[in-house]
């Protein structure tokens, strides 16, 4: 992302390269339930204004209109990697600076996967994979078939009958 902003000389690469050179990384089971990160539904608000809901995806074309804020505008960078209850200060191309808070995160794709990972551990299931649903002998044929290639006449004319 930050290579194709600075081809095109995009106003948001100083936001994107400070986000950068201020990030964490940590392991992705570390990541906390509460921290914004990519395709989480997030509560905020602006400006101390009313709050709002939306899903941080990586290209807002993706989601229903209205309903997402793609992490390639200043908002959105912003609000990745931040936890409830804090808040932070963007600048906008034309100066103007407004304030992001972060009210809750109603849903984060990570803590949803260590859910559904912990209650197959506590079910005692396999954490991804196939599931074996049945296993067949290795004489098993389909009812009224003959094991082995099965050819009629003609079904290869070959070059005689054109």
């Amino acid at each position: 992302m930050l290579e194709r902003r600075r081809a095109f000389a995009d106003p948001i690469v100083h936001v994107l390269e400070h986000k950068l050179s201020s990030a964490d990384v940590v392991p992705i089971d570390t990541v906390g339930p509460d921290i914004v990160t990519l395709n989480s539904r997030v509560v905020f608000s602006i400006d101390a204004g009313h709050a709002q809901t939306r899903t941080l995806v990586q290209n807002e074309v993706r989601g229903p209109v209205g309903s997402s804020l793609s992490v390639a505008t200043r908002r959105g960078l912003c609000m990745l990697g931040m936890a409830e209850g804090q808040a932070a200060s963007i600048e906008h191309a034309d100066g103007r600076r407004e304030s992001i808070l972060i009210k809750a995160v109603l849903y984060q794709p990570e803590a949803a996967g260590r859910a559904v990972r912990q209650k197959d551990r506590a079910d005692g299931r396999r954490p991804h994979g196939l599931t074996l649903v049945y296993s067949a002998a290795d004489d098993w044929q389909p009812l009224g078939e003959t094991a082995g290639m099965r050819q009629t006449e003609d079904d290869d004319p070959g070059p005689s009958a054109a």
